[in-house]
């Protein structure tokens, strides 16, 4: 019952242990920092069971004592912060992907991986599933990340078959929630962001291109289930409600009393024009569907950010 959980930092990886602690693990996380934060695992910092250590995955580690479980979530997963830091993504979704399998190898433990639905590209067909492959550009900017994750879901599956490893591989879609940073890039962060500095709020193209937005505690409960279950082929994991960027914009506008207006700038290169999850998978293997709503979701994690928000303007 302990766990490694790489990218513990982060976003998600910190709530990942949260989760494995709550259920009786004993977690110890790495991360590098490059876009993770210690402030994430404060609240962590006096639980016995808890260990963390500041370690690039990229570069061969070792790791004493037993290990029940490695789950791999070191990345970078925003754009600006990929194209930022292209070789680091590329190098945490191959060559850290093969130092991780091999951990979980030498301890004889189970491993989960932390694919996206960013292997999709910009797809066809909507909603997707699982047995669609995909229409990816392997050289535009995005493809750092998205080849990264495609090459580290082509490895997990080789270690299984190979080795025999249990294995298993989460398609995360666009995930929401407390501790997310305030300057990530992506939608919510950035629209929130600039309703807070009474900037106007910047969304891309026409804002028609749709999203599908989880909120993190559902998120994480369908990667635990997902853990522990015997299905090793990838799986989806999102909420499957969709709506328009412009929609969302609206949504975030409405919390704010004196809200910025929209402006419109160019779509950047590659960026999906759907993203909707087909979680029949999920539902029917694990029984697993997300529980929280988009306001309920909304109206926390913008109160996180507000509290963010004004301890930055304190000290600035």
């Amino acid at each position: 019952m302990r766990a490694v959980v790489t990218g513990g930092a982060g976003f998600l990886g910190s709530h990942l242990s949260d989760r494995l602690l709550a259920e009786g693990w004993e977690v110890l996380a790495l991360d590098n920092l490059i876009t993770g934060d210690e402030s994430n695992l404060v609240h962590l910092g006096t639980n016995p069971k808890f260990r963390f250590e500041r370690t690039d995955v990229n570069e061969p580690f070792r790791v004493s004592g037993d290990v029940g479980y490695v789950f791999h979530f070191a990345s970078p997963a925003s754009p600006p912060d990929y194209l930022k830091f292209p070789i680091e993504t590329l190098k945490v979704g191959s060559i850290a992907t093969m130092h991780t399998l091999d951990l979980a190898k030498a301890k004889n433990a189970r491993f989960l991986l932390a694919s996206t639905s960013e292997c999709y590209g910009d797809p066809d067909v909507s909603p997707q599933s699982e047995s669609y492959w995909g229409h990816v550009n392997p050289i535009g900017p995005r493809s750092v990340y998205d080849e990264a994750k495609r090459f580290a879901e082509a490895i997990t599956m080789a270690y299984h078959r190979y080795y025999d490893l249990d294995t298993h591989i989460a398609r995360i879609f666009n995930t929401y929630g407390p501790r997310m940073r305030l300057n990530d890039g992506r939608a919510l962060p950035n629209f929130v962001y600039q309703a807070l500095s009474s900037q106007p709020i910047t969304v891309y193209g026409e804002g028609t291109q749709t999203r599908s937005f989880c909120y993190v505690s559902d998120l994480i409960d369908g990667i635990y289930k997902l853990s522990q279950s015997g299905e090793h082929f990838p799986t989806n994991i999102g909420n499957p409600t969709e709506l328009t960027i412009l929609e969302f914009a609206e949504r975030v506008r409405a919390h704010f009393p004196s809200a910025p207006q929209v402006v419109f700038e160019p779509l950047p290169e590659d960026d999906p024009k759907q993203r909707r999850p087909d979680i029949s998978k999920a539902k029917r293997l694990l029984g697993w569907e997300p529980k929280v709503n988009l306001d309920e979701g909304l109206k926390s994690t913008i109160d996180f950010f507000k509290q963010q928000f004004l301890k930055a303007s304190a000290t600035s």
